[in-house]
């Protein structure tokens, strides 16, 4: 099943964000789950969260990947969505 993983960086995070960015690229490419990935940016295109299309066995899995990110484990989120997904375009 596909995921999507909606999670909106802490107010004044990018730093967190940028101290961890290659610890989560890393386990990115280590767990081979995530099928399309990027930060969302706000007006002036700083990076304020993340967009991730997961594809999993179940929910379980997305939640269990969502907690090993190295970007949740440091606190960067001040919320996280996993919300199923259908892939109709791509």
């Amino acid at each position: 099943m596909f995921v999507a993983l909606i999670a909106r960086d802490k107010s004044g995070a990018l730093e967190t964000r940028m101290a961890n960015r290659a610890a989560h690229l890393d386990y990115v490419k280590q767990t081979g789950v995530v099928r399309q990935a990027g930060p969302l940016l706000d007006k002036e295109e700083q990076m304020i969260g993340s967009l991730l299309i997961l594809e999993v066995a179940d929910m379980e899995q997305a939640m269990q990947w969502a907690a090993g990110d190295p970007y949740s484990k440091a606190g960067l989120f001040q919320g996280v969505e996993l919300i199923p997904w259908k892939k109709v375009i791509g």
